[in-house]
């Protein structure tokens, strides 16, 4: 882990505190021997200057402790966070697609947070009261090894109840954050979809959604409440049994003049101290279980691993080709493509049409490695099995703008020379042909404008502009189009089109249609029904004799 150093400073901060706890009880002796019995004025002289060394000790030793222990606490959370989100972002889509963003977003935040808690507070407060035990163990059976005796054996009582609370505690502590992950799902989806609330006046009914789950939360940390407070009550029951009868035998010690009241008050005070951090420890091991619990939830998802993997071959040359062979897709049990088989080269366009659930997106996703053929196989010049590239390698050549706009809040510049080298002279190109420039340069900052959360301050035609540029300035070599251009009006539409037209020859379009006029151009229309292509050609050959593209070309106007 590399934290030798900051441990070794922490373990004697520990020790000093350890130290200085029991020097503090060894002071009752000569206080009242020395000072206030034999009445010895050398003494008094002493004892100020050894309290304060003691507490200094103390003190010196609790802040080291903290610091040290802090610091490794926050920076191994730090990396388990760091690698938590790195590996989520390697997973498949299909992962995202059966976890709720609410449920990742919470595991990250407050499950990591109570481990946090465990690294930076319990793991040290636990290390140095198990010191402090041992000291003050060794003194008070140093002191009175008789005496010792009586509390040594009742304390290890308290062991069983303990440890019927902690079972109960991991119980809830699961609960627990099991209801705040649906809590924060449920959040998540509420700002996510806030303008069809507002649009459906639904608040109240989100509302009481909410209100159930935070319920739910309320009720399972009441629950851990209950639980840990119980742990408090038992240890002063036991703990006051064991004093009390300590008290009598040290009293009766002190009567019959085997014991100095001197070594008898070191000795109770020694105890008292002793009772406080086996009760600190006992509260600790309770609430360890909460961080248990987040600790199994955390290792769930980093024990989760991507079935689309990487392959090992750097594709360090242009796609002239890509063919698409006998290629299925299943969705569980649902059969998403049936053996569908394209072929497409460089300078071409294909345009996929067909309802919604017809395969479309489907047959995309496989070009981008979302998914993986579940038959077939997916070929680049004639020689390159798609699952043999490396991802990075693959993406690099590929561009996929999606009908749903992903923006992030950076400037227009980084959004659009995103994941790529970044110049500003291709970044103004890459606008100018997405004809985004003009809208651009008169917003007040230009391609340096900070861009909000999904791109608010900007009209949907202008983020899918934006976006569009982005595929631009990547200088694919395969253009994915998703319905792209969805948003746009019929005049800035024919102007994109025109710059795709532009660029053709230098890449392989491919657009999932949403508008005739899109398609009409298209080398290859490829009619998708139910996962299978039924239909393919130019639009004038189809409009002909394909009556499943009769019927969509009334739609795709």
């Amino acid at each position: 882990m590399g934290y030798k150093r900051q441990f070794i400073f922490a373990i004697m901060g520990m020790l000093a505190v350890a130290i200085g706890t029991a020097g503090t009880a060894q002071l009752i002796k000569p206080v009242l021997d020395d000072v206030f019995v034999a009445k010895d004025a050398t003494m008094l002289e002493v004892i100020p200057f050894l309290l304060i060394a003691v507490f200094t000790l103390k003190g010196v030793g609790q802040y080291i402790q903290t610091y040290y222990m802090s610091y490794i606490g926050l920076d191994v959370v730090r990396k388990l966070r760091n690698n938590l989100v790195s590996h989520l972002t390697y997973q498949d889509m299909q992962f995202f697609q059966t976890i709720h963003t609410g449920e990742i977003l919470s595991r990250i935040t407050n499950d990591i947070t109570r481990i946090q808690n465990v690294v930076t507070t319990m793991i040290p407060n636990f290390i140095r009261e198990s010191f402090t035990i041992i000291a003050l163990t060794g003194y008070v059976i140093y002191e009175s090894p008789k005496l010792a005796f009586y509390f040594l054996i009742i304390m290890p009582l308290a062991l069983y109840p303990l440890s019927l609370l902690a079972k109960k505690m991991k119980r809830y502590s699961k609960l627990s954050q099991e209801s705040t992950s649906d809590m924060t799902s449920r959040l998540g989806e509420i700002f996510s979809n806030i303008e069809v609330i507002k649009a459906n006046s639904s608040q109240k009914l989100e509302s009481s959604k909410f209100k159930r789950e935070n319920q739910n939360v309320f009720k399972y940390l009441l629950k851990q409440v209950k639980v840990n407070a119980l742990t408090s009550p038992i240890m002063e029951i036991l703990g006051s049994v064991a004093i009390g009868l300590v008290i009598y035998i040290g009293g009766m010690e002190v009567i019959e003049g085997r014991m100095s009241v001197g070594a008898f008050f070191a000795f109770a005070t020694a105890l008292f101290m002793l009772y406080t951090p086996i009760k600190k420890i006992s509260k600790l091991y309770n609430q360890a279980q909460d961080a248990i619990v987040a600790n199994e939830r955390m290792f769930e998802l980093l024990n989760h691993q991507a079935t689309i993997l990487s392959g090992e071959i750097e594709l360090n040359e242009p796609i002239e080709h890509l063919s698409v062979l006998k290629s299925s897709l299943k969705y569980g049990n649902k059969v998403a493509l049936n053996r569908v088989s394209v072929g497409v080269d460089r300078g071409e366009t294909i345009a996929l049409v067909g309802d919604s659930g017809a395969g479309k997106s489907s047959f995309v996703n496989l070009l981008v490695r979302f998914y993986d053929p579940s038959e077939g196989e997916i070929v680049i010049n004639d020689k390159y099995n798609i699952k043999d590239l490396t991802l990075t390698s693959l993406h690099k050549r590929v561009a996929y703008v999606t009908q749903r706009i992903y923006i992030f809040n950076d400037t227009i510049a980084q959004n659009i020379a995103y994941g790529q080298e970044f110049d500003e002279e291709r970044i103004n190109e890459a606008l100018k042909k997405a004809y985004a420039l003009e809208f651009v340069e008169k917003l007040e900052d230009g391609i340096h404008t900070m861009l909000s959360e999904n791109g608010d301050n900007l009209s949907g035609g202008q983020r899918q502009r934006v976006a569009l540029a982005r595929a631009i300035y990547k200088e694919p070599d395969i253009l994915i189009l998703d319905e792209a251009t969805s948003a746009l009006d019929n005049k800035s539409e024919a102007l994109i089109q025109k710059a795709l037209e532009e660029l053709k020859p230098n890449m392989i379009t491919i657009t999932v249609a949403h508008r005739l006029s899109t398609i009409e151009n298209s080398d290859a229309i490829l009619v998708f029904k139910e996962g299978e292509i039924i239909c393919r050609g130019q639009h004038e050959d189809l409009i002909d004799r394909c009556k499943e593209y009769q019927k969509l070309a009334k739609v795709l106007v």
